[in-house]
């Protein structure tokens, strides 16, 4: 069902500019919930997917059971987004994957106009007994860089379960972004987190990372990419902890910097509490290739524009 508000309006554009298909969050043969501010604009639960979303004073709570066994065909779509230039938008989350589950989620947030404003996301998820679960986040930001991003996610993926997220921000300005994403991993579990960051101007970015490997062959990659130009600050922060036997953890993460005026730092940490675990690490700081900028300036880009291709394509 369509509603036609400039406000149901605005945020599917939103969407829309962020990379989604707006039509996806409003078919009745998926999933998905719609977000505007503090408002519901659209909620849709489909047989195996249940989705319970209840208003709050400056956000929404929300709750999403997919049921043991359901294969989920098609992806589940979110859509969280503020309008609005000012405000505070607090989405609480909690996601129950079911035993032998298998769904993917889409989810696009969305904050075009932002000068003043803070996205405060609180997330738990349970991924139940070899079930798998995929969550793609996809961030849409204004040029004015006032706005700031405030994920915390929770996992616990239970005996021989899967979680694969992905969270990119690599449209507009950043402005602050402080992650922490953390998964406990039972026997035979994965978890694979994977994080891309493009961060331009006075950009502020924290990234923090945890894998708490506590069963027996469980399987966990914490992943970044971030890119850092003219006075952006980062910080990544890659930890793992094997605490069972044949677990194994690797941190990876991959800085990029641009401009005298930044600056970016990587610390891995690691540690073994079980001696049959095995923790890794690859930690690089390093420039734009000069070499790729060079040829495609010979081609009539200029620099920044050049910058812009090189850095996009090493996010993707």
């Amino acid at each position: 069902m369509f509603d036609y508000s400039k406000e149901f309006e605005a945020i599917a554009k939103a969407y829309e500019a962020s990379g989604g298909n707006a039509q996806d969050l409003f078919d009745k043969k998926t999933a998905s919930l719609v977000v505007s501010h503090h408002k519901i604009l659209f909620q849709n639960s489909i047989p195996g997917v249940n989705i319970e979303g209840e208003e709050i004073q400056n956000g929404v709570r929300a709750k999403i059971v997919i049921e043991p066994g359901t294969v989920v065909k098609d992806p589940v779509h979110l859509c969280f987004g503020v309008i609005p230039a000012e405000g505070v938008q607090e989405i609480t989350s909690e996601f129950e994957i079911g035993e032998r589950s298998r769904v993917s989620f889409i989810a696009h947030c969305s904050f075009p106009n932002a000068i003043k404003l803070k996205h405060v996301m609180d997330s738990k998820i349970y991924v139940g007994r070899n079930a798998e679960m995929i969550y793609t986040e996809t961030h849409y930001h204004g040029k004015d860089g006032g706005i700031e991003v405030l994920p915390v996610t929770k996992a616990v993926i239970d005996e021989g379960g899967m979680l694969r997220s992905e969270f990119k921000l690599i449209k507009g300005a950043v402005g602050r972004l402080d992650l922490d994403y953390e998964g406990t991993l039972e026997k035979s579990a994965v978890c694979e987190f994977d994080t891309k960051v493009y961060g331009k101007g006075d950009d502020k970015v924290l990234v923090k990372e945890s894998l708490f490997l506590n069963g027996e062959n469980s399987r966990g990659l914490a992943k970044s990419r971030i890119v850092a130009t003219e006075r952006r600050v980062s910080e990544v922060i890659g930890e793992a902890v094997g605490s069972a036997p044949n677990a194994r953890g690797h941190v990876d993460c991959v800085e990029i910097i641009k401009g005298k005026e930044s600056r970016v730092s990587a610390v891995p940490k690691l540690l073994v509490v079980d001696d049959r675990a095995k923790l890794t690490h690859e930690a690089a700081i390093g420039s734009v290739d000069k070499k790729q900028v060079e040829t495609l300036m010979a081609r009539g880009l200029d620099e920044d524009e050049a910058v812009d291709i090189v850095v996009k394509g090493l996010l993707r």
